[in-house]
């Protein structure tokens, strides 16, 4: 694993839902900047697009917004588009843990 990820999952959630969001968010880019992820099965074209849609998300969190909830929770969701390429590229189990961290904040931002 990367260090924001191997940090993220050292710690408890953060207490502040948008904090643990975007804590997620930054993993989710990083896991997705892997040079040996494949793209194949997954709805981006290649890496360029995933850490671009994703940093997006993050960037409106970091500016105090709130993103809709259903751009985040595809991205999360089974066979969604991190998990098929978590998948595919021998991460799934960290892939798991990111997505359980995930509805952890999303059950408190969206009630």
């Amino acid at each position: 694993m990367l260090d924001r990820t191997k940090q993220l999952f050292s710690q408890p959630d953060a207490p502040d839902p948008s904090v643990a969001l975007a804590n997620v968010l930054r993993s989710a880019a990083e896991l997705l900047s892997l040079p040996d992820n494949d793209f194949t099965w997954s709805s981006w074209t290649d890496q360029a697009a995933a850490v671009a849609e994703v940093e997006a998300l993050l960037a409106l969190v970091e500016a105090g917004d709130l993103p809709d909830r259903a751009s985040l929770s595809v991205l999360f969701a089974p066979t969604g588009p991190i998990q098929e390429v978590s998948l595919n590229s021998g991460w799934s189990d960290v892939f798991l843990n990111l997505a359980e961290r995930y509805d952890r904040a999303a059950v408190i931002l969206w009630p």
